[in-house]
């Protein structure tokens, strides 16, 4: 990232725009019985409790625990704290029947409603980044192509910042919805994105530090593919090379998720399609 951005773009900034845009979802978490509440919650409770016996915890470390706590909701980054270490393993419960794609985390600067596109994505004038050509074809399990699939598209610019999330970037920017053809065909042009670090100024980066690890995720793409009668895929499609494919911190790289990025004119092709299944009744 640049001087100037890190001295803009703040985790308060980001978290506050990710838990503002969770929270106007106003279908999460609805439905959920009381007898499953009741399940989850004495378990993990009950996990915690085992830590502190097993490991001898201290008051010292509890109310360090408890002041990080307050910290993450003052915040705002309860959403970067459950998407960075806790949704790759609901993602990977919830999609274990799949036999299409295989998806990955959603992650929390996803903003729904990413304008249609013919086949270019918002960007600035001279966007910094290399350019990116990706072809590709959706279908169904069975083979059938699945025409007029949406594939939406966004991704961090070549500082490691997103659209919405970090002050001086057009609302949009690198933010858009595309549709396949009659054979289920799509054609994007964007520009390569950066490998980042997540905001490490509030209490997610104390964690970090504390703990000793690192805060970089590698060079991602983000999708959501539809079409109607599919479930819907939500992925990250990664480059080879990236320094922190194998320890990203969102543990979210999976080996079917990576590009095979070829270098043509003054940038970069892929051809990576997606496999949908069908909704299960």
């Amino acid at each position: 990232m640049t001087a100037t951005h890190h001295e803009t773009a703040t985790a308060a900034g980001s978290g506050a725009g990710a838990t503002a845009r969770f929270k106007s979802d106003k279908t999460a978490g609805a439905g959920t019985p009381p007898e499953r509440v009741d399940l989850l919650a004495r378990e993990v409770l009950s996990a915690v409790h085992e830590t502190i016996r097993r490991h001898k915890v201290t008051y010292d470390e509890y109310n360090a625990l408890k002041s990080w706590l307050i910290s993450v909701g003052e915040d705002g980054e309860w959403p970067l704290f459950l998407d960075v270490w806790v949704e790759h393993v609901v993602e990977d419960v919830a999609t274990e029947h799949r036999e299409g794609n295989k998806g990955t985390i959603e992650g929390p600067y996803y903003v729904p409603g990413a304008p249609a596109q013919g086949t270019r994505i918002p960007m600035r004038d001279n966007e910094p980044g290399t350019p990116l050509a990706w072809t590709g074809q959706v279908r169904s399990t069975d083979g059938t192509p699945l025409a007029g699939a949406k594939v939406e598209l966004w991704h961090a610019d070549a500082d490691g910042l997103y659209s919405q999330f970090a002050p001086g970037i057009p609302e949009w920017n690198l933010r858009g919805t595309f549709t396949a053809d009659d054979e289920g065909r799509f054609e994007i042009h964007t520009v390569r994105p950066a490998p980042y670090q997540i905001p490490t100024d509030g209490a997610c980066g104390k964690l970090i530090a504390a703990a000793g690890w690192h805060s970089w995720r590698p060079a991602h793409l983000h999708v959501k593919v539809s079409a109607p009668g599919h479930e819907l895929l939500t992925a990250q499609l990664y480059f080879p090379g990236d320094a922190h494919n194998d320890d990203d911190i969102a543990s979210a790289v999976k080996p079917e998720l990576i590009l095979d990025p070829r270098p043509s004119g003054d940038g970069e092709t892929i051809d990576y399609g997606f496999v949908l299944d069908p909704e299960r009744s």
